[in-house]
């Protein structure tokens, strides 16, 4: 016999219940114990203290981007490095080597990327 259809969802349902009256409750607790003083420059679109320099949709960078990508992929690929040393006793000389291997590879596009002048801000 099959079950109710919500009784399949019930679990997500209280789940997103819980959730839910978590986030509001961490809101309505900020708004009740900060202190709620506006002024003008804390209002402002920049809160560091300066004016804009331009407009504020003016195309960033491409260097911005770049350097994120490169970011992310390398942050990425550096976290393989925590399983591979817990489980080194266990993966033995193939694992090692296989590691050795990737990691050979991330040195090269490391390489790479450092002599095309990826990294450079002029």
């Amino acid at each position: 016999m099959t079950q109710p259809l919500l009784a399949n969802y019930f679990p997500i349902l209280v789940f997103l219940a819980i959730a839910a009256a978590i986030a509001v409750a961490m809101v309505g607790g900020s708004v009740l114990a900060a202190r709620q003083k506006p002024y003008a420059e804390k209002v402002s679109a920049y809160e560091c203290g300066f004016e804009p320099f331009d407009d504020t949709r003016r195309r960033f960078d491409v260097r911005f981007y770049l350097v994120a990508i490169l970011f992310i992929i390398f942050d990425l690929e550096v976290a393989f490095l925590f399983p591979w040393a817990v489980s080194l006793g266990q993966i033995g000389w193939f694992g090692f080597l296989s590691m050795m291997g990737f990691l050979g590879v991330l040195t090269v596009g490391f390489i790479y990327e450092w002599r095309k002048g990826a990294l450079d801000w002029e």
